[in-house]
């Protein structure tokens, strides 16, 4: 008989797994909380014409799609069928594809429930997502988004709460980080400034390598892209660009002043870091002008988070968008929004053993079975323990006392009760520590005081 397997690129957690997983997952939403956001959920699925096309061709390939049930063959004629092309196959025969991030499902909602929301909407969602990518170390086919957006407001305001809760995020899981700042307006102001308007992208997605690869492969690959050695010349004040945050915003008010874009960003950006200062933060937050993260999307201000002690990528990212619902035909609703990366901010976490004891959510104490007549005794004191908001469970078979606490070990349960015909008489507990090995008789008020959360 085969053994039963997984598709590639999905994951099974187990039970500790999955409890650091949601240590995580409780993390985010109770600062989410904090600031007001409030949670929706989407479906696993939508209709292709809400996805396709709203990721770019090389997106559209990667959308798991869906195959019509009943009669998936239906309207499809023989010659179709003979011409073995799977996307015009698709287009016939699938009508449904699984959700391929958090943000295009999200437009659609705003859209599709716009005269039931109140503005602005501050929502978040933390839900699995599907991509057809090639399975490779840290790419899944299935993994989870953690996002937060505002829609429906232009204040600045919003981006400062952002990196408020990036910061409390990361302060309660004890990563040390490194917020990076900056603004796609400064970023077009650069590129005129150096006279090559048309050819933002190239630039910025050059210099978003600078951390990787240095300046002199950066210079070479803008010049692969045609740039002038003038223009590259005049770009390197800004790649080497030091100080602190506002010994750079002063350098780049004069070097952008013939840039009225430019200066917007500047003005934007100088709006976020005077108001941060009123409320100081644990992170260091950086204006780093090589950060270009999705430009094509962002509009404004960009975001991204770096972790100080591990060798990782970004754990966080975001920005401000001009017209998250166009895709939609509904123009000019703005919003900003950031992604959490779970499944790196996982590995970080284990990495440098920040998980806390108690994320397991084991039981917190177990009752050992010596029979029958213990148990009837147990079942009620055991309810009580559970009211008072302690984890208890009573092995479920009178067997050898080894094997019990065995179980106990193996499950991380940090203590046993042993109540047999003695402790039952006198009505009291014997308690043992299992980390180290004491045992103590305690009424049970004693034992709910010491356990009960505090």
């Amino acid at each position: 008989m085969q053994k039963p397997s997984i598709p590639k690129g999905t994951r099974d957690f187990s039970p500790e797994e999955t409890a650091k997983r949601n240590y995580i997952f409780d993390t985010i939403r109770h600062v989410y909380h904090l600031y007001g956001f409030q949670q929706i959920e989407t479906p696993a699925m939508e209709n292709l014409s809400t996805l396709t096309g709203k990721y770019g061709e090389e997106g559209d390939k990667l959308l798991f799609k869906i195959l019509n049930s009943g009669d998936c063959f239906s309207g499809i004629t023989d010659e179709e069928l003979q011409e073995k092309n799977p996307v015009r196959f698709a287009l016939k025969a699938c009508e449904k594809g699984l959700r391929y991030d958090l943000t295009v499902p999200f437009a659609r909602y705003v859209v599709q429930h716009f005269n039931d929301l109140s503005f602005p909407f501050k929502r978040y969602q933390i839900q699995p997502v599907w991509r057809a990518d090639r399975p490779q170390k840290g790419r899944y086919r299935e993994f989870y988004q953690c996002d937060a957006d505002v829609v429906g407001s232009n204040s600045l305001l919003n981006e400062v709460e952002l990196i408020q809760i990036m910061d409390e995020v990361f302060r309660r899981f004890g990563i040390r980080v490194r917020i990076k700042l900056n603004n796609r307006k400064i970023l077009t102001g650069i590129s005129e400034i150096i006279g090559e308007a048309e050819r933002i992208t190239d630039i910025t997605v050059a210099i978003d390598k600078l951390d990787k690869i240095g300046t002199d492969h950066v210079n070479a690959e803008l010049r692969d892209k045609g740039l002038s050695d003038e223009a590259i010349a005049r770009l390197q004040p800004v790649i080497s660009l030091k100080g602190d945050n506002d010994e750079k915003i002063t350098t780049l008010k004069d070097w952008l002043k013939a840039s009225p874009a430019g200066l917007k960003g500047i003005e934007e950006t100088e709006f976020i870091l005077n108001k941060i200062k009123t409320t100081p933060l644990v992170a260091t937050l950086e204006l780093d002008l090589t950060l270009a993260r999705g430009l094509s999307y962002y509009t404004g201000a960009i975001f991204e988070v770096k972790a100080l002690d591990a060798e990782i990528g970004s754990i966080t990212g975001g920005g401000r968008y001009d017209n998250l619902t166009g895709v939609f035909g509904m123009e000019g609703l703005s919003g900003v929004g950031i992604s959490f990366g779970a499944d790196r901010i996982y590995d970080v976490l284990n990495q440098l053993d920040l998980f806390p004891a108690d994320s397991q959510r084991t039981a917190q104490l177990m009752f050992v079975n010596f029979g029958e007549k213990e148990v009837t005794y147990l079942l009620p004191v055991a309810a009580q323990i559970r009211q008072a908001g302690i984890r208890t469970e009573i092995y479920p078979e009178a067997v050898r006392m080894k094997k019990q606490m065995n179980y106990a070990d193996t499950h991380k349960i940090p203590f046993v009760a042993l109540v047999g015909e003695t402790e039952i008489i006198r009505n009291v507990i014997n308690l043992k520590n299992m980390e180290t090995g004491v045992q103590t008789q305690v009424t049970l008020k004693e034992l709910t005081d010491m356990l009960a959360p505090k």
